[in-house]
Order: structure tokens, then sequence, then C-alpha cells
């Protein structure tokens, strides 16, 4: 149950999952997730390994069937066919033929996209200095990485999907990507869901974020709502333990006591003590905090979380 919600975030939505659940053979990667993305975000999808990020993202494009719940596209079933030319997706193996060229690659791209950009995806290539008659397999991950987005902004989608594609980058070469990504995405108004464990990255990058533990819906919702809602407190610890009055007045996310001093990330319900220091945490410790306790109270935004067919709250 989540434990509250918070303003922010409106619009058409990108995605709409209602008590979406996949069930393998070893047991559920997702369980009834439901939640909202608005159109037009950049929208960093976190968790820990396992979680059910890879999951969603196969739900969303297709690859992988749910056992539970629907999951919508701009309004139409995920697997709908008439959903397909309206997103891309790139995982983080890029899988492009090393013995094309760059050139062909794209015109593949053109061959398979009716609505081909020829001039957006030749002037990413242009852009990184990547030669058009080079193999695939001779350029490097950074060159390979553009040459990829080249391909999944060529089909000029209105959703982009990205599995981890930039984990295998040294720091120049993400920071390159990434402002790629930003500044193509921008201009043409595509929603964007990314996969990383870069949690600095997310920071600089995105504006909504979706959350996942143990296959379930921890935060989603607007990042500039998320972080603010929760405080990063210290005080001094009763006989080892927080004091009683942390969690009967406030939800507590995760607490530690070192010594003699507890610290604790909580979601305020009220006036906090004088005698605590109060502070506001970055989105890397509410994130970690909230990936290390999967048992917290989830939390969305105002319009990131929605109902299961059949159990519309009045």
């Amino acid at each position: 149950m989540a434990d509250t919600s918070i303003p922010g975030g409106s619009g058409a939505w990108a995605l709409e999952a209602r008590g979406l659940g996949k069930r393998y053979r070893r047991g559920w990667a997702l369980r009834d997730c439901s939640f909202r993305l608005p159109a037009g975000r950049i929208c960093g999808l976190v968790g820990p390994n396992g979680a059910g990020k890879s999951t969603l993202l196969g739900l969303a494009t297709q690859q992988v069937r749910p056992t539970d719940g629907t999951l919508s596209v701009f309004g139409v079933a995920s697997d709908d066919p008439a959903v397909m030319p309206r997103f891309a997706f790139l995982g983080q193996d890029k899988p492009l033929f090393k013995r094309f060229t760059v050139a062909e690659t794209l015109r593949l791209g053109a061959e398979l996209n009716p609505g081909w950009d020829a001039s957006a995806s030749e002037r990413i290539v242009r852009a990184g200095n990547v030669p058009l008659d080079a193999k695939v397999g001779t350029l490097s991950g950074g060159q390979r990485t553009r040459v990829a987005f080249a391909l999944v902004f060529g089909k000029r989608p209105d959703l982009l999907l990205l599995d981890e594609p930039m984990s295998d980058l040294d720091p120049l070469a993400r920071h390159e990507m990434g402002t790629l990504l930003m500044a193509e995405a921008v201009e043409r108004g595509t929603t964007v869901v990314m996969s990383s464990h870069m949690l600095t990255e997310l920071e600089d990058m995105c504006d909504y974020l979706l959350v996942l533990a143990d296959g379930r819906i921890r935060m989603a919702g607007d990042a500039d709502a998320l972080v603010p809602a929760h405080s990063l407190v210290t005080g001094v610890a009763q006989d080892g333990s927080p004091p009683p009055e942390l969690s009967a007045r406030h939800t507590v996310v995760e607490a530690r006591v070192e010594g003699r001093q507890f610290q604790a990330l909580i979601r305020p319900k009220g006036p906090l003590p004088s005698t605590w220091n109060v502070a506001e945490p970055s989105l890397e410790e509410v994130l970690l905090a909230h990936l290390r306790s999967p048992d917290a109270p989830s939390l969305f935004t105002q319009g990131a979380r929605v109902e299961p067919e059949g159990n519309q709250a009045a």
C-alpha cells in the first residue's frame, strides 16, 4: 500500500500499467505493478539486479507477454501491432551487424522503418565524426553507441526505451552520449525510459523516476517532488535504538545507529524536534535507502499512481 501521494505530474500517459505482473518458472519477476508515466518525460528506471527492470521493458516492447494485468502505450494496449511504430528499444548489447558499414546500417534502418528520418540519423553519426564507410566491428564503444542512437532516433519514436545502453562506455563517452540523448529527446519531445545503475547520471538527466525492488514499484513520479518529500535526520539514540517518536510520528524508510547517534531517512508527517539535525537528502541517498529497504511503504507523486481495473479508488 502506498504511504501517500504528493503533487506533481499530469498530461497524456506514455505508459500506463494496471496490476501488471509477469511470472516465470522461478517465480514472479513483476507483480501488482500499477503506475503512469506522462508523455514527454525523461524517466529513470532504477532497481537492483533481478528487480524486474528488463522484464518491464520487455513487456513494453512486446518481447514478453504479461501473466497478469495490462500495459498500454499512449492509450493503446502494448501488444497491439499499432504500437510498434511508436517506440524504439536499445539494449546494453546494441545488436549491430559488425560486418556492415555505418552507411549500410543506416540503410537497413531506412528499409525497416517506413517513417525513417535519414537526415537525423546521418546528422547524429556525422556529429561524432564516425566514417560512413567504416565497418561497425572496427568502431570504438562510443562510436557504436552513437550509431545505435542514430538508428533509434532515425525511427522517430514517440517512446524510447533504453536498457543500460551506456554501461560499457568510459566516463567521457558516457557524458557525450548522455548529452546527445538529452538534446535529441528534448528537440523531438520524445518520452525516454532509461534503465541505469549510475545514480549520478540519473540525477543529471531524469525528471521522472520509477524505482523497482523485488518486482514491485517502490517509488514513482516527479524526481523534484519525490526527493523533497524525504528528510535525513540525525539525533541522540536511546538505549542503542532510534527514539520511539521517530517511527510513531513519521514514515521511516531506513534507520541505523552508530555509537550514541541515530541517522534515518524519513518522510516527515509533522514538525521535527529541534534537537534533531535535519538535512535534505540527495537523490542518490533517497534511491539507495529505498533499494536497501524494500519493505518501506511505497511513494507515488500525484498522477503516477493508478489502481488496477476493478479496484478503482472512490
